[in-house]
């Protein structure tokens, strides 16, 4: 699986209110949770992202309360893969959980500027930066970790196999 897009960089302890604030928890639309994605860090984070694009953050991305409200505003944002140096552990488990795809790479999330062009292979965890040309390796997920992100979610995994 690749993914391959402009990637929109944050720094450290991006917390869950800034990716989607609490105001808008009062809603299950994956539509409306993305339309308001990011807006409390960067208002105009919803008018510049792209299908397939990549958020990247440094260190502790996705701190705060343990919403999963957070990665689907992610994802349904557009959001193919967000790259940090360390994620909260509670936000790495619901990403996984909602079919959002996820590395740590310290070197990676320090190196990559906003605006580059990023291309990730999460079946070897090879990032490589094509606006540089440099590379950075992470480690891959494991292949039950793939299928659960194939399938868009933990759900789906599931229910294929029942």
């Amino acid at each position: 699986m690749i993914a391959h897009g402009t990637v929109h960089k944050y720094g450290d302890n991006v917390d869950t209110d800034v990716i989607i604030p609490a105001r808008y928890l009062n809603t299950s639309s994956h539509e409306e949770l993305a339309s308001h994605c990011m807006e409390d860090i960067d208002r105009d984070f919803v008018k510049k992202v792209q299908p397939g694009d990549i958020l990247v953050a440094e260190k502790n991305f996705g701190c705060g309360s343990s919403r999963e409200h957070a990665p689907i505003a992610i994802k349904a944002s557009g959001i193919s893969c967000v790259i940090a140096s360390t994620f909260a552990r509670i936000f790495y488990r619901n990403a996984i959980n909602i079919g959002l795809a996820i590395l740590e790479c310290d070197e990676a999330a320090r190196d990559i500027r906003d605006g580059d062009q990023v291309k990730v292979d999460f079946d070897t965890g090879l990032i490589q930066n094509l606006t540089t040309g440099k590379t950075y390796q992470a480690q891959p997920f494991p292949p039950f970790i793939q299928n659960i992100i194939q399938k868009g979610g933990l759900l789906n995994s599931i229910q294929e196999r029942l």
